[in-house]
């Protein structure tokens, strides 16, 4: 996930003095609202007396605004800027955005992936352009001036259109050419842009905070949607070259909340973006013959074919996303699978060997005790995948192969996107190791990935109708005490649940497998005991579901306060849910996608009506590099 900005007012030359600020300005002020959307890289570009002027420099954006203070760019009135979270090619200076191509002549930034990047570029090639960076976003900028100077009448818009319709996948770029010094052209598919409209200037966002400083009234594109901006207006084309309408709106928020995209809080936020974190990290997972394929793979096949254990190892959230990845794994690849707690693995000799594959998972890549468990597991003679959020942390470095999740920068200390990000990259391994060994079809694969593919828009209606949950956790502030009752893959969503609020609300909170009820801690159940009970779907293993309704009848029986987490439809729980919270239906497998969600909303919701700043919670930090 990336920020992106673009700019232009009326009138380009150096002594147009109609605003007080530059292209510059507004561009490195963008960026720097939009940092949490990237910080691996920035750049900025800008047309000035003599073509196009660039920086960019790898880092946070401190770096590039160094660069440019040592070396000044020209006074412009047009100019496109980027911060990077990196995916294809790691944050170097060549792999920064903007990526100026022709010549010189054309500029281009870029948020997204490029599916068909390899066959564009293999084209590209064979008609001599020479590649300076190992990005997806260099081939696409090759692509767009290619177009152009075939076009006779020179229309930098309609090189965008053609050259968007040759792309694959999620993106949103923008580009400024030395012949159109008056005009941004921006194409999007998947990936956020959002026009603000000013007074003889105009601007591009990834999200609005991009430009908030300079106005509050917005216009939002639509799918397949191509826009041009100049001094004096805007206008919309779609990918096949007709006239669009954008949809204008008024931003009610300040720029002092734009941090925040206008959400309350940076937990709020990362929640809503979980639909796209999950659509991201499935993106460009297949290749050209319909097979699975990750990102940085290094270990030969035939040792992963003989692999005959895996251990995941990992810490608070993502231990959890470790469990709903043994389920999948143990089913799908037949692998005996454990998952340890990082800080406790490698102090009780663990039995690894060459054998085993040791999967290690952490969004920030830098956790001290998951990188000493994979060390200890490497000097057994192990292999380690890692599954992260960050590219170029310490883990995967270390690491024999690396699958990158594409959360993109997670702000506020308790997990959301990343948490269910795992869970996606997790799957994903799962399925590429039963493809590699052979314990499933190929049919069978390309039907779990299609199911995983409508995810993304089964947790967005999930958000779209999160009212009666905030309403729910606003409703039980002073309630001392919440238990959280799962099975099967909803017994790791109960932990999580359970952690969820210990982390933000700081009050008691614990999850059970719910077979575990009558061994004890039903004891706790007393009358008014707010219960969550996350219930398999109905359609999956009956004997599973029945005994989970039994749970609720049980614990309901004694006092409890049930709030039930079930599918849609299933009218078994109804009769015992003193709140019924339903989700979408989805394969059981799938569901942590789905149940974990309404837990996130109601501990954020809980835990801001009692006053807490959810985004930093007491005596926790985002990454814990100690041991």
């Amino acid at each position: 996930m990336c920020g992106i900005v673009g700019y232009v007012a009326l009138g380009t030359t150096p002594d147009n003095k109609k605003f007080d600020h530059t292209a510059y300005d507004v561009v490195l002020e963008g960026l720097r609202r939009q940092e949490y959307r990237g910080y691996d890289s920035a750049g900025v570009a800008v047309i000035g007396d003599n073509g196009i002027e660039f920086r960019k420099k790898a880092g946070k954006l401190v770096n590039l605004a160094e660069a440019v203070e040592a070396s000044p760019l020209s006074e412009s009135s047009i100019g496109i800027g980027h911060t990077r979270w990196a995916t294809h090619g790691g944050p170097t200076d060549a792999n920064a955005h903007p990526h100026v191509v022709d010549g010189g002549k054309l500029a281009v930034v870029h948020n997204g992936i490029i599916e068909n990047f390899a066959e564009l570029r293999s084209e590209l090639l064979d008609e001599g352009v020479q590649f300076l960076s190992e990005t997806d976003t260099e081939v696409a900028a090759n692509l767009i001036a290619s177009i152009y100077n075939k076009l006779e009448n020179k229309d930098l818009t309609e090189a965008i259109r053609l050259a968007s319709n040759r792309l694959e996948g999620a993106f949103t770029i923008l580009a400024i050419h030395e012949d159109h010094p008056d005009r941004v052209v921006a194409t999007r598919r998947n990936s956020p842009l959002v026009i603000g409209l000013g007074e003889n200037e105009n601007f591009l966002g990834s999200d609005v905070s991009g430009f908030i400083d300079y106005t509050k009234e917005a216009v939002e594109m639509g799918q397949d949607q191509i826009v041009t901006i100049t001094g004096e207006g805007y206008e919309i084309i779609d990918f096949d070259g007709n006239s669009a309408e954008g949809k204008p709106f008024h931003i009610e928020w300040d720029a002092t909340a734009a941090e925040k995209g206008g959400y309350d809080s940076f937990m709020e936020k990362e929640i809503h973006e979980q639909p796209a974190a999950v659509r991201d990290t499935l993106m460009g997972r297949l290749d050209e013959n319909g097979n699975l394929t990750l990102d940085d793979m290094k270990i030969d096949d035939a040792i992963l074919r003989s692999i005959d254990k895996i251990i995941v190892v990992a810490c608070g959230t993502a231990a959890y996303a470790g469990q709903v990845a043994r389920y999948a794994i143990e089913h799908w690849c037949r692998i005996p699978t454990e998952v340890e707690l990082a800080h406790e693995f490698r102090y009780r000799d663990p039995i690894v060997n060459e054998k085993t594959l040791v999967v290690s998972l952490s969004q920030s890549g830098e956790t001290m005790d998951t990188l000493m468990a994979v060390r200890h597991a490497q000097e057994q003679g192990a292999k380690v995948v890692s599954i992260c959020n960050t590219n170029g942390s310490t883990l995967p470095r270390e690491s024999d192969a690396v699958l990158y999740t594409h959360a993109g920068p997670e702000i506020a200390v308790a997990s959301t996107k990343a948490f269910l990000s795992q869970i996606t990259a997790a799957y994903l391994l799962g399925l590429y190791l039963a493809q590699l060994r052979g314990n499933m079809f190929k049919d069978e694969i390309k039907t779990i990935l299609a199911e995983l593919q409508e995810m993304p828009e089964k947790i967005q209606k999930l958000i779209d109708n999160e009212q009666q949950v905030k309403d729910l956790g606003t409703s039980m502030k002073d309630a001392d005490s919440v238990l959280f009752l799962g099975r099967h893959v909803g017994f790791p969503v109960a932990l999580e649940g359970a952690l969820k609020l210990k982390e933000i609300a700081y009050i008691h909170a614990e999850g059970f497998a719910a077979g575990e009820l009558k061994h004890g801690p039903i004891a706790l159940i007393e009358e008014g005991q707010p219960v969550f009970i996350v219930v398999p779907s109905p359609n999956g293993r009956d004997s599973l579901h029945s005994k989970v309704v039994s749970n609720i009848q049980e614990v309901r029986a004694r006092g409890a306060v049930t709030i039930v987490i079930a599918e849609e439809g299933d009218e078994a729980v109804k009769a015992y849910s003193d709140h019924l919270i339903t989700i979408p239906a989805s394969p059981s497998l799938l569901q942590p996608l789905l149940s974990t969600v309404p837990l996130q909303v109601f501990a954020c919701a809980l835990a801001a009506a009692k006053g807490y700043d959810v985004d930093q919670p007491r005596n926790l930090a985002k990454s814990v590099t100690v041991e």
